[in-house]
């Protein structure tokens, strides 16, 4: 499907080359006749905007050159295209003919779900992706499902794009955070209160009736949290390569050996009894403290000495992927300045951040939660939609956006959820299949079926909308943006509805040549609806 679509395009630029030749245009050197899809339907399939970018190179109306462009491609139509047509200030447009959607269909059937949709721009690259790495104090909660959807649901888009993918978890095991939890499991565990900033909840209620008294309360909490976080998380089909320990950095030595580089790097210095990153030399608004006065490391620190490691462990082409919440938006730049100042480059580091969810009921915003008494647990908002319905909410916008999370609807089994709504869709072009196996329905190899009996319009729309899957694909993986495919699964279901509404496939008056071609097209359009929804990590149910 990819190749097919590739090979489409390369000849519709090749063919704009060659009519740009018979004007006598002089192309710069390494020009490209730009290739789109057109806003409108109406225009055609492609637009290039090649009269436009050249027209004062050339010295005339960019309309004009788009005229003589169209009269030589219609003498000389490339293979698939039905007409050329000017539009606007010098728009040239192509319309394929319905052959170009016919392989579409076959390329679509022939890969199969395993292989339809998938790219190899990746070429094996390396990339880390970390997302999620709450702090184990605590279970994760529901704002962090929408990282840990997003996080992985990039993963899968990057793995099908031919890159190798590492899905990584930073365990913020260190510091003062670390070392209240404890006390606050301690003091609970004894009927004490809390310590001021300490932790509380029925979370530290509840796991301090479990802990033992002979055991090491800052291992025995840390491990309980991550425990629960893990639990959780795959409750999402959420699963991590790496849960990387952050005191690890410290065990090994990598702290000091990251302070010693930054040191020969002439990147740090002494001021008021605190060591201090330049990072003003390197894009950052103002310099940072390391370590403080109290000999304390700071959070930025082991962070600096964990990416780091990661660029080693990506090797020297390798990229990293973080997700990030919204309070660290303004972590980005000095993290990006102490890469540069190791002689890093910062490019290699790539940040997402992820905007706050608002969790509403029956209209209100839902802030307290009766198990935890101050925080919604994500274990509990999957419990309550189910992990397809959970993913696909947390995926439908993109991250740089706020979201509201309607339980209400997320959770409701009818054709406005979203999930359901696309899922129904799958369901249903399966039980088409299932019925003309009922009906004694033999089928026929598809490389037999005449698909030029395919001419409704509700047919040439889904074969339109399959043509694009592959596209969506490569520019959600270049973008990060998951919710591409989101998108382009609800559009596709509305059109897998209506044609279930108004194109019978097996039945009395449909001939029986049309029935082979209908479920030939139904085959292709499962599969691409079974793509999408891998992609995001949603199931692509037979019946619902």
């Amino acid at each position: 499907m990819a190749q097919f679509m590739a090979d489409i395009r390369s000849s519709l630029v090749n063919a704009l080359h060659d009519a740009l030749s018979s004007t006598g245009v002089d192309l710069p050197e390494g020009f490209q006749p730009g290739l789109e899809r057109p806003a409108r339907r109406t225009h055609g399939d492609w637009s290039s905007n090649a009269a436009l970018a050249l027209a004062k190179r050339v010295g005339c109306n960019p309309r004009e050159l788009a005229d003589a462009l169209a009269e030589y491609l219609r003498a000389n139509l490339p293979e698939h295209v039905d007409e050329v047509s000017v539009a606007g200030p010098g728009f040239v447009n192509f319309r394929l003919a319905p052959t170009w959607l016919h392989s579409v269909v076959t390329d679509a059937v022939a890969a199969g779900v395993d292989h339809y949709g998938r790219h190899n721009f990746g070429a094996g690259q390396t990339v880390i992706v970390e997302f999620v790495s709450a702090n184990p104090t605590g279970p994760v909660h529901a704002g962090h499902g929408r990282g840990a959807a997003y996080g992985d649901a990039l993963a899968r888009l990057l793995e099908r794009c031919g890159f190798k993918v590492y899905r990584e978890f930073y365990i913020n095991d260190r510091g003062t955070q670390m070392d209240l939890y404890a006390a606050s499991l301690a003091a609970r565990r004894d009927g004490k209160a809390v310590p001021e900033e300490g932790y509380s909840g029925q979370y530290i209620e509840d796991w301090a009736a479990e802990m033992p008294r002979d055991v090491d309360v800052r291992s025995w909490g840390q491990q309980r949290a991550l425990a629960d976080q893990r639990a959780a998380l795959a409750l999402l089909s959420v699963r991590f390569d790496n849960w990387f320990s952050e005191q690890t950095l410290l065990d090994s030595g990598a702290i000091q050996q990251t302070l010693v580089a930054l040191a020969d790097a002439g990147a740090t210095y002494r001021s008021e009894g605190a060591l201090w990153l330049r990072s003003s030399d390197y894009g950052d608004d103002k310099d940072r403290v390391l370590i403080k006065t109290d000999g304390e490391y700071t959070y930025l620190l082991p962070d600096i000495a964990y990416h780091r490691n990661k660029l080693e462990r990506a090797g020297a082409h390798g990229l990293l992927i973080n997700v990030w919440g919204a309070d660290h938006h303004g972590y980005v730049a000095r993290m990006k300045a102490a890469m540069t100042a190791l002689g890093c480059d910062p490019e290699r580091l790539e940040v997402v951040i992820t905007q706050l969810v608002r969790l509403e009921r029956d209209g209100e915003e839902v802030r307290i939660s009766k198990r935890t008494g101050d925080l919604i647990e994500l274990r509990e908002v999957v419990e309550e939609v189910g992990a397809d319905a959970a993913r696909f909410a947390y995926l439908l916008q993109s991250m740089d956006t706020s979201f509201t999370f309607d339980l209400d609807k997320v959770a409701a089994q009818v054709m406005e959820n979203p999930v359901f709504y696309v899922q129904m869709a799958h369901a249903r072009l399966c039980s088409i299949a299932a019925r003309a196996r009922a009906e004694g329905v033999v089928r026929a190899d598809w490389r037999d079926v005449d698909l030029a009996l395919l001419s409704h319009e509700r047919e040439l729309e889904m074969m339109r909308q399959i043509a694009v899957l592959a596209e969506v694909i490569v520019a959600a993986a270049n973008e990060r943006a998951p919710h591409r495919v989101t998108v382009w699964l609800r559009e596709f279901a509305s059109t897998v509805h209506g044609f279930y509404h108004d194109c019978y496939v097996v039945g009395t008056g449909i001939a029986p040549e049309l029935t082979q071609a209908r479920l030939v097209l139904v085959d292709a359009a499962r599969i691409g609806l079974a793509v999408g929804l891998e992609t995001l990590g949603v199931s692509a149910p037979e019946a619902m």
